[in-house]
């Protein structure tokens, strides 16, 4: 007999599991309809010719592509086999699990642009794919919590963003972690001031993993992709700048004096901060990173990245502003801004911190119990009274013990069990036990209702 397994980087939730993620969908959601975003679903599956040449090479090697159907190395020859994987690929695979959901969002975008509504504020809540190395807080199939906003280049959305990941925290009681934000603009300059224009693309996947390998294997990559030595020299000092705020733009003005594009970033950043002073808010928790990059292709403006504080777990949220990725689908010059919460990050951040509120993995409220027939029939009867009234309330299946019933109640951490018996049938009323604190009373249904309550 086979035994039973997942694949890797894959998990099963459990009802304990499922309560604590729909505690922080439910925030995430309440958050994104208070900023006036609208839900929408995209499939599993995209084209292949949708998905590639967004993420960048790396990118790339972790969409999970899918076999055609039927004979599906009908079309390969054995030339194609000789030149190797590429040549076989657009044969046998049309379709691939979606990487992300911002993507398929813009092609949802050009697709329905004449039923739209610009500015479209949008969010989606689905799983997407990677064939990503699995570790912890790294999965192959995880959830995103996407927001974006297209058909706006104003920056009151970036900062509306700020807003948005600060309420998410606050309402899970996160309160140690950094907002860090920098701008693609800036990177673009400072590639520029190095002496290495247009090479952006590769010094923003190199410095992407920065606080992962260090500087000096940074170093080396940036080497292999052709920048050089004096290059190199002239970006150590952002690496080792540490400054508040202030100290760093100031830095930048002069560090960006000769490149127009550069300097726009500090401009626009400046901006943000100042929207959010105009609305009456500060700027905790914001970080900015000058080395923050983002190694997605797509983003051309503003880009963000959560991490909490004193935890095992990477970044928790992330996302930016993309110019141009609606144009790849036919539909130029619409600016859009987003941003996701990973949730499974997010529920291994707060599981390890032990920030789960006790009543989020409580569904059932109150279990009905009985002594026999009559109690039963006695129960059914009260079962809508209390379900109607709001209150999850189920009832004990089969005939057993008292003890055997209350035990499933601890077990199933139901706080309250409504005892029916001979009395409470003769009375009208029922008994209630707190199961936490042991106490008993005898109650009307509708003091019971009000006590469970």
């Amino acid at each position: 007999m086979q035994k039973p397994s997942l694949p890797k980087g894959t998990r099963d939730f459990g009802p304990l599991q499922m309560a604590r993620r729909t505690y922080i969908l439910d925030t995430i959601k309440d958050t994104f309809q208070l900023f006036g975003y609208q839900q929408i679903e995209t499939p599993a599956m995209e084209n292949l010719s949708t998905l590639t040449g967004k993420y960048g090479d790396e990118g790339d090697q972790l969409l999970f592509k899918i076999l055609n159907s039927g004979d599906f190395i009908k079309d390969v020859s054995t030339l194609d086999l000789e030149k190797g994987s590429a040549s076989v690929l657009n044969k046998v695979s049309e379709k691939g699990l979606r990487y992300d959901l911002t993507v398929p969002f813009a092609r949802y975008v050009v697709m329905n642009r004449n039923e739209l509504t610009f500015p479209f504020k949008r969010f989606q809540i689905q799983p997407v794919w990677r064939a990503d190395r699995p570790q912890k807080g790294r999965y192959r199939e995880f959830y995103q919590c996407d927001a974006d906003v297209v058909g706006t280049d104003g920056l009151v959305c970036e900062a509306e963003i700020i807003l948005m990941i600060r309420r998410v925290f606050e309402k899970l009681s996160l309160d140690d972690y950094s907002i860090k934000i920098n701008n693609r603009k800036i990177l673009t300059g400072i590639s520029e001031a190095i002496g290495e224009e247009g090479k952006e693309g590769p010094l923003c996947v190199a410095i992407d993993k920065l606080d992962k390998i260090g500087w000096e294997k940074v170093k080396e990559e940036l080497t292999l992709r052709g920048f050089g030595e004096e290059s190199l020299d002239k970006l150590a000092p952002l690496v080792a700048l540490e400054s508040d705020l202030t100290g760093k733009i100031g830095f930048l003005r002069q560090f960006l004096k000769t490149s127009e594009t550069g300097l726009k970033g500090v401009e626009e950043l400046e901006q943000t901060f100042e929207i959010l002073s105009q609305m009456g808010e500060n700027l905790d928790h914001i970080d900015f990173d000058i080395m923050l990059a983002r190694g997605l292709s797509y983003y051309t403006g503003a880009i963000f990245e959560v991490k909490v504080h004193h935890v095992a777990i990477g970044s928790v949220s992330g996302g930016g502003r993309y110019d141009n990725l609606t144009g790849v689908f036919g539909l130029s010059g619409v600016s859009g801004v987003g941003f996701s919460f990973g949730v499974d990050r997010l529920y291994d951040v707060m599981e390890e911190l032990d920030l789960f509120p006790a009543e989020s993995h409580t569904s059932t409220r109150l279990l009905l119990t009985y002594f026999d027939q009559s109690g039963f029939q006695y129960a059914l009867g009260l079962l809508n009274q209390f379900r109607k009234a709001g209150i999850k309330t189920e009832i004990y299946p089969n005939q057993a013990k008292i003890q055997k019933q209350f035990d499933f109640a601890n077990k199933k951490g139901i706080p309250f069990v409504g005892v029916c018996g001979g009395d409470e049938i003769l009375s009208g009323g029922v008994s209630v036990k707190n199961m936490g604190s042991g106490e008993q009373q005898k109650l009307s249904v509708n003091e019971a209702i009000k006590l469970v309550c």
